[in-house]
């Protein structure tokens, strides 16, 4: 008797665990590919648009998808639909917080600019907790917690 509980509650862990991976599974940053996006409050063409975004690379996180729709959140918790078309793989991140960005990937390098909360930067590369990146007329490493739009 002990044997068939011990099966049921294995089988039990292993649903919940399965589950749960598959939830956070559908949460990615992205990125907008272009320059104006349309956000629909469901997910199909024939679904009203709810509001515009007019910011190539801008961060945003999936949480959910439906065919070729995309369900995404962003910094502010705005919500809504975005067809496949109009996203890429995450490239950009949103600063939280003011940062130093540093000629190297250390906190004893060189300052070269002070990097203001909500800024958009595109990254290059990261490795352990710094990612390089670029903005305007900076290229420099930056630390990266305060970031929004990074899967650690």
């Amino acid at each position: 008797m002990t044997f068939k509980v011990k099966i049921k509650e294995i089988s039990i862990l292993f649903c919940l665990f399965f589950f749960c991976s598959m939830s956070s599974a559908n949460e990615i940053f992205l990125s907008l590919k272009k320059s104006k996006v349309n956000v629909r409050y469901g997910p199909s063409f024939g679904s009203d648009i709810k509001y515009v975004y007019k910011k190539i690379n801008l961060p945003i996180k999936q949480i959910d998808k439906k065919e070729n729709f995309r369900r995404i959140i962003d910094l502010k918790n705005n919500s809504g639909w975005i067809h496949v078309s109009q996203l890429k793989r995450s490239n950009s991140v949103i600063v939280t917080k003011d940062k130093v960005l540093f000629k190297k990937p250390t906190s004893f390098a060189r300052p070269i600019a002070l990097i203001k909360k909500g800024r958009l930067l595109i990254v290059q590369k990261c490795q352990k907790k710094w990612c390089e990146i670029e903005t305007d007329n900076f290229n420099g490493w930056i630390k990266t917690d305060d970031l929004w739009g990074l899967t650690n």
